[in-house]
């Protein structure tokens, strides 16, 4: 699996933690850092909420990092 390099920048562009992210997304900050660092795999619930948060489509976070060359 390929680390969420999108998200990891928006979040860091909007001054959260790894700790802050997973709060806001009812999760342990462990389950959070594995998703960015691709080790858990992605829901589609999750990314949407993961985009709600950044008020954003999750096309618009996710789309670069799994799309296909």
């Amino acid at each position: 699996m390929k680390t969420l390099t999108t998200l990891m920048k928006i979040r860091k562009e909007n001054n959260y933690s790894t700790q802050d992210m997973a709060n806001l997304l009812n999760i342990s900050k462990t389950f959070y850092w594995q998703i960015e660092k691709g080790k858990r795999k992605l829901s589609y619930e999750m990314a949407f909420k993961i985009s709600l948060i950044f008020n954003k489509k999750p096309d618009s976070i996710f789309f670069d990092d799994f799309k296909i060359n």
